[in-house]
């Protein structure tokens, strides 16, 4: 058992388009092929906006606090436990931002800030002892074989004996869905390096984004027959990664985090791009299309609209997702209680 609650939560005529999306989706492919070998790689620091402005230099400070840390590790963490919830509560009775129980905050909560209190709902102290209790973890099992922070996960979910017993993660599956769900997320939150690998099913949801253009918006709609087909626009990139067996949430806040973020002029079709009125944090995203090419999208923008193509170089333009299967199965379910 976790001893930190986790959730376990200007347009294009619509008469050229099926042309016009002919040679995107060909050219999908071939980016994707001569793209395939050699991409990727590591990161350095945070993904633009992806932990909110407020956290993020702790974010930054105390991801480094040792080696089987990094920040975008400790940001999946924060984000997979209470999704930057300060005043998050689960029915385990998991507390704050990072999902203490009090038993655990007593032993290993840490005044962060210095003021002289441990404030467990506090995130200058919560995002510390986050990180402290990490690497306190990595220490018990530093003499364990295989990657240490895989170790470090593993410990913090079935406790370091299990891992010291088994020389490594353990045979438990929920363990190893665990250090799998936090390794992966954590790719949505770092800043890559390289270039990002491309999608092999973008082609596919593209396609079927593009047999919706003209079909009325419709607030949370979801495409369903009771609704007309209609959709909203996450209800729309939910429909078409669906299509393609990638299960996406349904809000467009929580699908930026389904994947690494390509820079914009890294952009391929497929790609998600979102729109925010504060482009410091990913949370107030409040917009998303699917990339197709050339500085277009198709999109469901807004009541009284239709699905359409529409131009992604706006000043609300926050940044883009390729969404990969493995990072949408790694985003949380539901949340914790507020």
């Amino acid at each position: 058992m976790t001893v930190r609650k986790a959730w376990l939560v200007a347009s294009v005529g619509i008469g050229g388009a099926l042309s016009f999306i002919a040679l995107l989706v060909v050219g999908t492919y071939m980016a994707a092929g001569s793209l395939a070998n050699g991409v990727g790689g590591g990161s350095v620091g945070l993904a633009k906006g992806a932990v909110p402005a407020t956290y993020q230099p702790l974010v930054q400070k105390w991801g480094n606090l040792c080696k089987a840390i990094n920040p975008a590790l400790l940001a999946a963490q924060l984000y997979q436990e209470s999704g930057f919830n300060p005043r998050a509560r689960s029915p385990a009775k998991a507390l704050g931002i990072a999902q203490f129980i009090p038993g655990t905050w007593a032993a290993h909560g840490v005044d962060g800030d210095g003021d002289g209190d441990r404030d467990i709902w506090d995130p200058k102290d919560a995002i510390p002892s986050a990180a402290s209790y990490d690497c306190k973890l990595a220490g018990y099992v530093k003499d364990a074989p295989g990657n240490p922070t895989k170790n470090m996960l593993a410990a913090y979910n079935a406790g370091a004996y299990a891992v010291i017993k088994y020389g490594g993660v353990p045979p438990y599956r929920e363990t190893q869905n665990y250090v799998k769900t936090i390794t992966t997320l954590s790719e949505s939150f770092a800043r890559p390096v390289g270039r990002v690998q491309p999608s092999q099913q973008a082609a596919s949801a593209i396609y079927y984004a593009q047999k919706k253009l003209g079909t009325p918006y419709l607030w949370g709609g979801n495409g369903t027959a009771d609704q007309g087909g209609r959709f909203d626009c996450s209800g729309l990139t939910l429909a078409a990664y669906r299509s393609v067996g990638i299960t996406l949430p349904r809000v467009a806040n929580d699908q930026y985090n389904a994947g690494p973020h390509p820079k914009r002029d890294e952009l391929l079709p497929g790609d998600l791009v979102f729109f925010s009125d504060d482009l410091t944090n990913s949370r107030t995203i409040r917009h998303v299309g699917i990339y197709v090419g050339g500085g277009y999208m198709i999109d469901a923008p807004r009541t009284g609209a239709v699905i359409r193509f529409d131009p992604i170089d706006t000043p609300d333009y926050f940044g883009a997702t390729r969404v990969t299967k493995d990072g949408a199965k790694a985003l949380p379910t539901k949340p914790s209680e507020v």
